[in-house]
Parts: structure tokens; C-alpha cells; sequence
């Protein structure tokens, strides 16, 4: 037998499904169908006019009388899927718009047995690498050109939006937390002094030292004048030598100060250099130290103001990564493009990630699913049930397109191929 299909590119022309009320084309092929039909009536008039003429001629009669008795049949078959064929209310006809609250609620159904079953999903998100194609999306910028920025930049905005900010910001404060408590600081610190005291950097904090001691000693002058004159003797007082101790003290200071700050080879900033040459050996290698600074470091960590400084630092950071990320033509410039790829490509690499991101992502499906999968569908059968029997029958028709004037059109020539056949038979007989 013969049947027509529609062309390859009739059928991508028209993708849309239902509930997007456009074009298709499908009136041409109505055409097509009819044409056809009506063509069938003319070849069968004919035919029968010359029957007599030459015996091949009742062949033609039997294909033209069977093609159109398929040709109605299915032209019935498809209008009455939407509509009364030629007006009249013949029962078990315009199917659609008459059941069109059976079907909404059979689709949704349908789709809530079928397809928006958590286990099912869960399932299927089993084999979904989320984190893998966040990272290819992220670390990939030469691929993504304009789709990159405004996908990225997306991405983080929303992410960072949606999650719960307390817990995610507890996340990420513990987190860095954790890594300063691991972090040996003893040792960063030595090696630091030791290479500022190399490089001479650590005489310009000397010579401030210097400099805020003698202006300590000019606003404090007249507290060691007191503290001499109330540890002198009567006779001390009495005789004014107190005065004069007091006075020799502070000028004694002010020279030793005033020394210290013209001459960096002082004994006393010798002296000085040297202690903090041992301290910087001290926290590079002496255990006793480096402990008692790792005991300085976790109680800074404990320190309540410090804590109250993560949290700004948190929000902080948030903040601008949110600003940031909201304006794609900054997202990925400078610095911030570099840390998403970055970003991208642990995502890639880090196995822990990975599937750290996975089953938070496979979690978060299952359980949207879970809690507003029938509303959805409620949504959808809602939907349907408030359309009104031209739309739904318009959508429909419309979704499904040239195919059901293909369905005309094969039963035509269909039917004309049986009609043949059976004349074939009835002359054998």
C-alpha cells in the first residue's frame, strides 16, 4: 500500500506544542486533502461515464469510489475530534471541546503518575552531573561569549539569592574559620620579621617608637616630677633635691631618646634588633612559642569581635559579589571573571565538590517535586479546565498540525488502493 508522510521540513516548521495558539500551515494541505477529494468525485464521474469504453476503466471507477468513500470517512474521523461535521450534533462528535475537563485532569495525572514522582526524579538525577556542567559552563568563557556573562552572572545571582543566607553564611564563617585555625601562624610570622629585619624595613617602626616616646615623656613630664616628689624624704622635699632628681630623670630620657633617634647603631636599638632576631628564630623554630601563638590565634578566633568581624566581612562579600554579579558586563572583567573560572574548573576537578553539589542539587529537585509537584499539575488541569472549547480545540488542532490533513490524505489513497483490490477479487470470482 502507499501512504503519504509530511515532508521532514513541514514537520520542524511547525514545533510548537500546546497552549501556544500559532500559525502552522495546516490550511494549505486542508487544501491539499480536499482537492483531493473533490478530484476522487471528478475521476468517478468520469470513470463511469466511459465504463463501457475499455475494462481497464472500471479499474480507475474503483480506486476514484473507494478513494472517496476513505476520504470522508477520515475527513468525519478528524472534524469530529473538534467539531460537529457540517454542524450537526451527531453523537460521540466534537470530541475535545465536549471532554476537555477529562482531559486536563487525565494529563495532569498522567504527568503526576508518570513523570513528577519523587523517587522517579531522584532516580534520574542519580545520573545528572549538575556540578560537572556548572563547572564546563563556568571555566569555559571562550565558548560561552555573551551566553557565558549573562548565564554566570545569572547563576551566582540567583544561587546566592535563593539559598538560606544563615546557614549558607554560617557555612562559609565556619569554613574560614577552620582554615585560619589550621593555618601555622608562628612560622609565617618569623620568616616575615626575619626578612623585614634583613631589609632594614623594621627601622622606620624603631624610629616612630622612638619618635612617640619622646612625645609621650614632653605630655608626661609632670608625673615623674610627682612620683619623685611622693617617694623623696621629708628632707628630700625640703630641700627642693627632689625637683632636681626629677628633673635630671626626664632630661636623662629626652637624650637617650633624642640619641636613639639620629643614631640606628644606638646600643639600645642594637639591643632591640637582636630580641627581635631571637623572636623571629623563636617562632620559626621554638615549639614552646609557636604553641603559645597558636594558643593567641584560637583565642582571637573565640574573641566575640571577631566573630562580629566575619560576619560583616560575610556580608560584605556577599554583597558584592551580588552587585557584581547583577551587572553581566562586570561579571566576568578583571579578578571576578578569573575566580569563576576558577571556580569552574574545581567544580571539574574536586570530587568532594562535586558531589557535595550534586546531592544538594538532587535534593533540592526531589523535594521541590515533592512539595509543589501537584500544584503544578492542579495548575495545569486548572488551566485546561479554564480555557474554552475554541481554544483548547484551536491549540490542539494547532499543535498537531498538517498531520491530521495527512491522515485525509492517506486514507483517500489508502482507500482507493482496497477499492482496486476488492474489483481485482470481485472479477476473479
Amino acid at each position: 500500500m502507499t501512504s503519504v508522510s509530511p515532508p521532514t521540513e513541514s514537520r520542524r516548521a511547525h514545533p510548537a506544542g500546546v497552549g501556544v495558539a500559532v500559525p502552522t500551515g495546516g490550511i494549505n494541505v486542508r487544501i491539499v486533502a480536499t482537492g483531493l477529494l473533490l478530484f476522487m468525485a471528478a475521476v468517478f464521474v468520469t470513470a463511469k461515464y466511459y465504463q463501457d469504453v475499455h475494462p481497464a476503466v472500471g479499474f480507475v471507477r474503483a480506486f476514484a469510489e473507494a478513494a472517496m468513500v476513505g476520504g470522508l470517512a477520515d475527513w468525519f474521523a478528524v472534524t469530529a475530534l473538534f467539531r460537529h461535521p457540517m454542524g450537526l450534533p451527531i453523537p460521540h462528535t466534537a470530541i475535545v471541546p465536549r471532554n476537555k475537563n477529562r482531559i486536563g485532569d487525565t494529563l495532569a495525572r498522567f504527568l503526576l503518575t508518570n513523570f513528577l514522582l519523587p523517587r522517579l526524579i531522584a532516580r534520574k538525577m542519580q545520573t545528572v552531573d549538575v556540578a560537572g556542567a556548572v563547572g564546563k559552563f563556568l571555566s569555559q568563557p571562550a565558548e560561552g561569549g555573551g551566553r557565558l556573562r549573562l548565564g554566570a552572572s545569572r547563576i551566582i545571582a540567583d544561587g546566592l539569592g535563593a539559598l538560606d543566607q544563615q546557614r549558607l553564611g554560617g557555612m562559609v564563617k565556619s569554613a574560614i574559620a577552620d582554615r585560619l585555625r589550621e593555618l601555622d601562624v608562628a612560622p609565617l610570622l618569623g620568616q616575615a620579621l626575619q626578612a623585614a629585619l634583613a631589609e632594614g624595613r623594621h627601622q622606620p617602626l624603631l624610629d616612630a617608637m622612638v619618635k612617640w616616646g619622646s612625645k609621650t615623656l614632653d605630655l608626661n613630664e609632670h608625673l615623674i616630677h610627682q612620683m619623685v616628689h611622693d617617694n623623696s624624704g621629708a628632707i628630700v622635699r625640703f630641700t627642693g633635691l627632689d625637683e632636681s632628681i626629677s628633673n635630671r630623670i626626664v632630661a636623662g630620657l629626652s637624650k637617650l631618646l633624642s640619641e636613639m633617634a639620629v643614631d640606628e647603631t644606638h646600643p639600645i636599638r642594637i639591643r632591640v634588633e637582636e630580641g627581635l632576631a631571637k623572636l623571629a628564630l623563636d617562632l620559626q623554630h621554638d615549639p614552646e612559642m609557636q604553641e603559645k601563638v597558636a594558643r593567641v590565634r584560637d583565642e582571637l578566633l573565640d574573641n566575640p569581635a571577631v566573630k562580629r568581624w566575619l560576619d560583616g566581612l560575610w556580608e560584605q562579600g556577599r554583597g558584592a559579589l551580588l552587585r557584581a554579579a547583577r551587572d553581566p558586563e562586570t561579571m566576568l572583567a578583571g579578578r571576578i571573571g578569573e575566580l569563576v573560572t576558577q571556580f569552574g574548573a574545581m567544580l571539574g576537578e574536586d570530587r568532594a565538590i562535586k558531589r557535595t553539589l550534586n546531592r544538594y542539587a538532587r535534593r533540592a529537585v526531589v523535594g521541590a517535586v515533592d512539595s509543589y509537584g501537584e500544584t503544578a499539575l492542579k495548575l495545569v488541569s486548572d488551566t485546561i479546565r479554564g480555557w474554552d472549547a475554541k481554544t483548547i480545540t484551536d491549540r490542539l488542532e494547532n499543535a498537531v498540525g498538517d498531520d491530521l490533513q495527512f491522515i485525509r490524505i492517506n486514507g483517500t489513497l489508502v482507500g482507493g488502493l482496497v477499492g482496486v483490490l476488492i474489483h481485482t477479487i470481485d472479477i476473479w470470482i
